[in-house]
């Protein structure tokens, strides 16, 4: 689902940031909407992030039950299966539930890198 196209500048670090601010998913213990705002930064290599497959792809969690924890770390790797960056950060920031905000934060470092 996640469609990427091929970065115009390989031969250079530069850095993306995409942000999402309508992110939901649902509490998997109650099946109550969950809020965030996913952020995306990564500096790619081969291949970019296309934004609108991106947004379809952030919509299909809308009626699926997910841990904000789990839900983080699927999206990162499924960017990084999709686009192999050479590093890449999702935030998830989680509005309050039960008088608390969580933030999860996952990285991924390009292992093969020259």
């Amino acid at each position: 689902m996640l469609e990427s196209f091929p970065n115009p500048n390989p031969e250079r670090d530069y850095q993306i940031e995409m942000t999402s601010p309508e992110f939901t998913c649902l509490c998997p213990r109650t099946g109550q909407p969950d809020f965030a705002i996913m952020r995306i930064v990564y500096v790619p290599d081969r291949l970019c992030v296309e934004l609108k497959s991106l947004k379809l792809y952030l919509w299909s969690y809308r009626n699926q039950g997910a841990f904000h924890e789990a839900v983080t770390n699927r999206i990162l790797d499924d960017l990084v299966a999709a686009v192999n960056p050479r590093s890449m950060t999702v935030t998830g920031t989680f509005n309050v539930r039960g008088g608390i905000t969580t933030v999860v934060t996952v990285h991924h470092e390009w292992a093969d890198r020259p």
